[in-house]
């Protein structure tokens, strides 16, 4: 049902973002005065206007974003000066709208700068910047923005989306709390069944048969059986929710720029969606081994099952998920060999087998008597601890020790133009290197984020070697969350304390690295580059949901997980049918305004609604694809 919601959810927004359900964003001036100007505007760009009405001074201006950390100045087009007097020589241009714009002019033949200027455009605008002498003086010269025609709200969609979404969730919050009432079941009982009377005299008499079956007591036996949870949903739950927003990101998020991927440093909403997945996947690692070696899988075998899933899961990543056959057949030339299952795939099978070498049981006081110590989930697992700070030990040494070529020691930006374009082909630092040294260009990805606001020109892999040991710290920080929850089991207080403490000092952690800061601190939160902080800080994210999911869906039954359960049950099938199906209809089809966000908006919340859909279908028929 909750897929259902979902769906009718989905296609609701659709309605009122279709065409004619919103406000125009005044299409027909817009193309009249781009045909005039010869500027064909896209998405998220703004029409700026240069008048300049310096006699006889060319000009040059000069761009760049204000997310664009220590970047060169971009030149953006060259102004005439004027002829004469009151007649200003006008040039267009189209002018990003996803972040603040920084401007600057500067003299074309005495290369000295005549004004400079920070604004945030928005999307579709048209803006004049008037250019010209002030108060009558030779030497002052001022710069005036202004705005021509008012840009579109672009984040409307969003904003609609979300507020539909909501809708529907306190809607069927609503109807459950009616259905949770005695009076409230018993008038759609007498609404709907025509013998409810037959039913309650029975009852009265203390007939068996129908009140077994139509009596009171059915809910709480329902209550009981499933207060005795095969499975802890809380975990599925914040998997599948991870899993769907990844699907939603992949498919174009609505082409908003805070569901791509960060340029560089910083956090977007689709950085959030794979550390996360990861971070689950080691609590699952936990739960379901010990579940297994209790019931007496021989660790042998157990070590073949870790092997071979982990086998399948990189050559399904380098086989079916990494190329793209409309281009032709797989060569090996081309083949990327990094992606995300092929991490996944080295991820589980170093945890898993850490896991399997130090396996010890459960203590019996935690079994028996409820009661563990203080750090037992911790001090029982000093092995694997010593190993995974070994790990980190090597990664802070390559990254910060390793000589690279032609780059400083310790280099952690992105080159191209950023650091005043002093090293453009230092992408990445020691984590670029070691993977174009080790897998070489044509194996790595080829279009990474960085390309979007630092113009860089080499190849980098933010599925690479090295971030490959930070995604093994976080695997591992989620078997601690997997132990908190089996060592402390029907202690939720103690659980609750245990997923508090681990989220502020993993976020202290962060703070320390980061200084607050999205790229002035020691080590930045870089999803690129996998850093550690990016591992604290989504890690203390991490903790943070699963403190709020915990309580809410398996202790207190408040929230079923749906419907973030059913792909969390069937993660595999929905991320690899995702991206094998990605260009096909349903999940795509050709739009009409190629540069609307609200179109792509739709798509991308239908495409999305539908794997939900599916996975649902699969959970109802109890069809699930593990590997």
């Amino acid at each position: 049902m909750a897929a259902l919601q979902l769906l009718a959810a989905s296609v609701l927004s659709a309605a009122l973002l279709a065409p004619g359900g919103s406000p125009g964003r005044g299409e027909c001036a817009r193309k009249d005065l781009d045909k005039k100007r010869h500027i064909e505007l896209k998405m998220d760009q703004a029409l700026l206007l240069i008048h300049n009405e310096l006699l006889g001074t060319n000009l040059i201006v000069y761009w760049n974003s204000e997310r664009c950390y220590h970047c060169l100045l971009q030149v953006l087009l060259n102004v005439s000066g004027s002829t004469e007097p009151g007649k200003p020589s006008i040039a267009a241009t189209a002018v990003s709208t996803q972040h603040g714009s920084i401007l600057q002019l500067n003299d074309t033949l005495e290369e000295k700068e005549v004004c400079r200027l920070e604004y945030k455009f928005g999307e579709f605008g048209n803006y004049s910047l008037l250019v010209k002498h002030v108060r009558n003086g030779v030497n002052d010269i001022g710069c005036d923005l202004v705005v021509n025609k008012n840009p579109v709200d672009s984040n409307l969609p969003v904003i609609i989306a979300f507020l539909v979404g909501l809708a529907v969730i306190i809607a069927v919050c609503f109807l459950r709390f009616l259905l949770s009432l005695d009076d409230f079941n018993n008038w759609i009982s007498k609404a709907i069944n025509s013998r409810e009377t037959d039913r309650l005299i029975n009852s009265e008499l203390g007939s068996p048969s129908r009140a077994d079956q139509l009596g009171g007591d059915a809910r709480p036996e329902a209550w009981r059986a499933s207060a005795v949870r095969l499975r802890l949903h809380s975990v599925d739950t914040f998997r599948g929710l991870a899993l769907i927003l990844m699907v939603f990101v992949n498919y174009g998020g609505g082409k908003y720029w805070y569901f791509k991927h960060a340029s560089w440093n910083g956090l977007t909403v689709a950085d959030l969606v794979f550390p996360w997945f990861v971070f689950i996947m080691g609590s699952s690692i936990f739960l379901s081994m010990t579940s297994m070696l209790q019931r007496g899988c021989p660790k042998l075998r157990l070590l073949g099952k870790i092997a071979w899933r982990s086998f399948l899961l990189i050559c399904i990543g380098v086989i079916i998920v990494n190329p793209n056959y409309c281009l032709g057949p797989l060569s090996w030339d081309k083949v990327r060999i990094p992606g995300v299952l092929q991490r996944l795939g080295v991820t589980y099978f170093v945890v898993a087998v850490l896991e399997l070498i130090f396996a010890k049981p459960v203590p019996d006081s935690c079994v028996s008597e409820r009661r563990c110590s203080s750090l037992q989930d911790i001090v029982s697992s000093w092995p694997q601890w010593l190993f995974i700070l070994m790990l980190e030990s090597i990664w802070l040494a390559l990254t910060f020790f390793l000589p690279v070529p032609g780059c400083p020691t310790g280099y952690l930006g992105p080159g191209g133009i950023g650091d005043l374009g002093k090293y453009p082909n230092c992408t990445g630092g020691a984590a670029g290197y070691i993977d174009r040294l080790l897998l070489g260009d044509d194996h790595l990805y080829q279009h990474p984020s960085s390309t979007v606001l630092y113009h860089t020109t080499v190849a980098y892999d933010p599925e690479g070697i090295l971030g490959t040991i930070n995604s093994i710290v976080m695997a591992f920080l989620g078997v601690q969350a997997g132990k908190i929850l089996l060592y402390y089991k029907d202690q939720t207080k103690d659980i609750l304390v245990r997923f508090t403490a681990w989220c502020c000092f993993l976020g202290l952690i962060s703070v320390a690295f980061t200084k607050i800061s999205e790229n002035e601190g020691f080590i930045p939160v870089n999803k690129n580059l996998w850093s550690i902080s990016y591992i604290t800080t989504l890690s203390s994210f991490a903790f943070f949901i699963l403190l709020l999911l915990y309580p809410i869906v398996d202790v207190k039954g408040l929230w079923t997980g749906a419907p973030f359960l059913y792909p969390g049950m069937n993660s595999i099938l929905v991320y690899v049918g995702h991206e094998v199906f990605q260009n096909y209809f349903p999940f795509q089809w050709r739009l009409q305004d190629n540069q609307s966000h609200r179109e792509h908006l739709i798509q991308n919340i239908v495409a999305t609604a539908l794997w939900v859909l599916i996975a649902y279908i699969l959970y109802r028929k109890k069809v699930f694809w593990k590997i």
